[in-house]
C-alpha cells in the first residue's frame, strides 16, 4: 500500500487549502494523478499503451471511488464487487488505480512495470497483482468472462437464498473498448447475458472510435447502442465527466437488464496525438510527458503522488466501504451450517471433490459408449458437489453432458445448474472461466473438432490455472459419414501441447471412472476426450492407474518383443493386434496411455518400468503423429493420421487409413523380423 508523506508542491498547497475550506474533493485532480502514474510507468518501461490510460481514467476512477464494493486490505473477500479490465492493454491504468486505492502495491512495483518477476506485468495476470480479478489481454474474453461472473453471482445468490440466507449480492463491472466489441466472443456472451437478464452486469464502453491501425470508421460502423438494445440490454450514452459516469452507473444499478454505458472519450487525452491511433500503443517521449503533465497542471516529477490525491481517493473509498468486510464477517457468523458449508467450498482454493456415492452400473454386455459412461460420472459428481455447473454448445443430447434433475439456468430459475449456452463455443469456455473465478468447478462440452472455437479461452484457463473441465466427444475419423469437417485430426495434439492442461483420452468405462476421479481430485484445467462409439469394457483396464497417465494392460508372456502404446478407442485395437502377432510368435506388451502429461510427470523408475529403454515401441492412435515422437524410433512405428479424413462409413475409413488389426499387425511384424 502506497503511503505518501511529502511536502505538497506549489499550486497543490492552494488546492489543499481550498478543499479544507470548502470540504469538496477535487476529483479531477485524483483522475489526473492516476493518469500521471500510468504514463510514468509506460515511460520508464519504454513500452505500454498510454492511449487508454489518458482517455479512460475518469471511468475507472468513478467505478472505484463511488461504486465498487471492495476492501483493499482483504482483496479476495467473497462478497466483493468484481471489476474486469477487458482491454488488458490498459494495465498501467489499472495498476495506478489499485495502488492509489490502497491495495498492496508500492511505488517500486509501479516502477517495475513490465519487468521480469514484477507484480505489474504487461497485461493483468490473475494471482500476480492484488485486485486483478482475471488475466486479460486477448480482446473480448474479459467481457465474456464477466458474463460468467454475473451468472455465478446469480446462481450463488439463489443457492444461498434457498438456504435461507441473503448473504450474497455483488455487482460485476467491466471496462471494454472498441476492440473488445469487434471480437465475436463478446457478442456471443452479450446475447446470452441479455437472454438471461443479468442485471448485475454493468459494462462501461470506452468509446473513442480508434483502434491500433486507424479510425474505426473503416472497420466498425455498427450502431452499438441499437445492437445491445436488440440483445436485451439497457443502454446509455454519455460524456466522460465524472458526474455523468456516476449518475449513469447509479441508474444502471436499478435496471432489470444487463447494462451497457457508452462513455465517449478521447484516446490519449492531453497528448500531442490525442484522438489518433498513433497514441494507442507507443511509448511517450520526454517532451510529450512534460506537455501532458503541464496540461494537467502538474510538475513532471516521475512517480510523484501527492498526499491530497492519495488521501482523498482512499477517504472516499473508506467512507463507502470502511465497514464492508467486518459486516460481511458478522453475516457469515449468522449463517446456518448448510450455508456455511457451501461458502467454505466456494472459497477453498484447492477444490478437491470427493465422490460421495458412485451412481454407476456397468453394462451387462461388457461394452459401453465412453460418452455414456462420462455422463454417469458427471452426474454422480454433480450430486456430490454443488460446485459443478455447466453445459454444452447446443450438443448436450449428443455429448451427454446434461445434469439430470438439476434444472436449467434461466432468468426465471437462477438455481438451475444446466447452462443452455446455445451454439456459442467460444463464449461458453470464456464464461466457464468466469464461473471458475467465482468459486465453481464448471464444465463445458462440444465435439473435439470444434474445440478450436474454444481454444483461446482454454488457454486462459491454463494460464490462470482454473479448474474448468472440457468434455470433448466425437474424437476421431470414426465419426464417419459426417466427413472431415467433423473428424478431428490435429486437435488432440494441440490440446496436449498447451502448458498446464491435463488431457485425458480414456479407453473404456473403467478409464472414464479413473479420469473423472483424477480430474476432481486436482485443481487444474482438464480436457476429457471421448469416442462416441460403443467400446468393450476391458478386463485389464485400471481405475486407479489412470492417475499415473499410462500403465500395462497386457503383459508379455515370454520374451518382450516390443510395446504397443495406444489411447482411447485404439486400445481395444491394440489388444487385437497383439493377439494376432502372438499367434505369429511375437510377444508384445500393450500399454494404455490415457494421459501423456501425467505419465511424463511420474518418477523415471516408473516410466522405465512401463516403457523400458531399448525396447521397440509402436503407437496406435487415430490422430496426429506429433504427440508421439518422444516414444518411437521412426515414422514406421506410428499408426496415426496426418491428413484430413473423408465422408464415409467408419469401417471404410479404417481400411483406407490402415486401422485394422490385419494391416497393423503385418506392418509391425515386418519391422520386428
Amino acid at each position: 500500500m502506497i503511503k505518501v508523506s511529502m511536502t505538497l508542491l506549489g499550486d497543490e498547497i492552494m488546492q489543499a487549502l481550498e478543499k479544507n475550506m470548502t470540504g469538496v474533493f477535487n476529483e479531477n485532480r485524483i483522475v489526473d494523478q492516476i493518469r500521471a502514474l500510468g504514463i510514468d510507468m509506460i515511460k520508464k518501461a519504454g513500452s505500454g499503451h498510454p492511449g487508454i490510460v489518458l482517455g479512460a481514467a475518469p471511468i475507472i476512477y468513478t467505478i472505484y471511488a463511488h461504486h465498487l464494493r471492495f476492501d483493499p486490505k482483504h482483496p479476495n473477500f467473497f462478497n466483493r464487487d468484481r471489476f474486469v479490465l477487458s482491454g488488458g492493454h490498459g494495465s498501467a491504468l489499472l495498476y495506478a488505480t489499485l495502488a492509489m486505492a490502497g491495495y498492496d502495491l508500492e511505488l517500486e512495483d509501479l516502477e517495475a512495470f513490465r519487468q521480469l518477476g514484477s507484480k505489474t506485468p504487461g497485461h493483468p495476470e490473475y494471482g500476480k497483482t492484488p485486485g486483478v480479478e482475471m488475466t486479460t489481454g486477448p480482446l473480448g474474453q474479459g467481457f465474456a468472462s464477466a458474463v460468467g461472473m454475473a451468472i455465478a453471482e446469480k446462481h450463488t445468490e439463489a443457492l444461498f437464498k434457498e438456504k435461507k440466507s441473503d448473504l450474497i449480492h455483488y455487482q460485476i463491472y467491466c471496462l471494454c473498448g472498441d476492440g473488445d466489441l469487434m471480437e465475436g466472443v463478446s457478442y456471443e456472451a452479450a446475447s446470452l447475458a441479455g437472454t438471461l437478464k443479468l442485471n448485475n452486469l454493468i459494462v462501461l464502453y470506452d468509446s473513442n472510435h480508434v483502434c491500433l491501425d486507424g479510425d474505426t470508421i473503416s472497420t466498425f460502423n455498427d450502431d452499438i447502442n441499437k445492437r445491445f438494445e436488440a440483445m436485451g440490454w439497457e443502454v446509455q450514452s454519455i460524456g466522460d465527466d465524472i458526474d455523468a459516469i456516476n449518475k449513469a452507473i447509479a441508474k444502471a444499478k436499478l435496471s432489470e437488464k444487463p447494462n451497457l454505458i457508452e462513455v465517449k472519450t478521447t484516446i490519449g487525452k492531453y497528448a500531442k496525438d490525442a484522438g489518433k491511433n498513433t497514441i494507442h500503443g507507443r511509448k511517450l517521449d520526454d517532451e510529450d510527458v512534460t506537455l501532458i503533465k503541464q496540461s494537467m497542471n502538474m510538475r513532471d516529477i516521475p512517480f510523484t503522488i501527492t498526499n491530497e490525491a492519495l488521501n482523498d481517493f482512499q477517504g472516499i473509498i473508506e467512507t463507502r466501504n470502511g465497514s464492508l468486510y467486518v459486516d460481511y464477517l458478522n453475516q457469515v457468523e449468522q449463517l446456518n451450517e448448510e450455508a456455511k458449508k457451501l461458502l467454505e467450498e466456494l472459497t477453498n482454493d484447492h477444490k478437491k471433490i470427493d465422490l460421495l456415492a458412485l451412481d454407476y452400473e456397468p453394462s451387462e454386455e461388457a461394452q459401453e459408449s465412453v460418452r455414456l459412461a462420462s455422463s454417469k460420472m458427471l452426474n454422480s459428481y454433480a450430486k456430490s458437489s454443488e460446485l459443478i455447473i455447466g453445459g454444452s454448445a447446443d450438443l448436450a443430447s449428443s455429448t451427454l453432458t446434461y445434469l439430470h434433475d438439476m434444472g436449467d439456468f434461466s432468468s426465471s430459475n437462477y438455481e438451475g445448474r444446466n447452462i443452455i449456452f446455445g451454439v456459442r463455443e467460444f463464449a461458453s469456455a470464456a464464461i466457464a472461466n468466469g464461473l471458475a473465478l467465482s468459486g465453481y468447478r464448471p464444465f463445458v462440452s462440444t465435439y473435439l473438432s470444434f474445440s478450436d472455437y474454444m481454444r483461446p479461452a482454454i488457454r486462459l484457463s491454463a494460464l490462470m490455472n482454473l479448474p474448468v473441465v472440457y468434455i470433448f466427444t466425437h474424437d476421431s475419423i470414426t465419426v464417419g459419414m459426417d466427413g472431415p469437417t467433423h473428424q478431428p485430426v490435429e486437435q488432440l495434439v494441440g490440446l496436449r501441447a498447451m502448458p498446464n492442461l491435463s488431457v485425458f483420452r480414456p479407453a473404456d468405462s473403467n478409464e472414464v471412472i479413473g479420469t473423472f476421479r483424477s480430474v476432481y481430485e486436482s485443481n487444474m484445467p482438464s480436457a476429457i476426450v471421448l469416442s462416441r462409439n460403443t467400446l468393450p469394457i476391458i478386463e485389464t483396464t485400471s481405475v486407479p492407474l489412470v492417475q499415473k497417465g499410462a500403465y500395462i494392460i497386457r503383459e508379455e508372456e515370454r520374451k518382450l518383443d516390443g510395446i504397443i502404446i495406444a489411447t482411447g478407442e485404439e486400445v481395444s485395437l491394440a489388444l487385437e493386434v497383439s493377439k494376432t502377432l502372438m499367434e505369429k510368435g511375437y510377444d508384445l506388451r500393450v500399454v494404455s496411455m490415457p494421459n501423456i502429461g501425467l505419465f511424463l510427470k511420474q518418477e523415471s523408475e516408473y516410466q522405465e518400468e512401463i516403457l523400458p529403454a531399448g525396447t521397440r515401441k509402436f503407437v496406435i492412435e487415430r490422430s496426429s503423429s506429433y504427440s508421439w515422437y518422444r516414444f518411437v524410433y521412426n515414422d514406421q512405428s506410428l499408426f496415426t493420421v496426418d491428413q484430413f479424413g473423408e465422408s464415409a462409413p467408419s469401417k471404410d475409413l479404417d481400411e483406407k487409413y490402415g486401422f485394422t488389426k490385419e494391416i497393423i499387425s503385418l506392418k509391425i511384424e515386418q519391422q520386428l523380423k
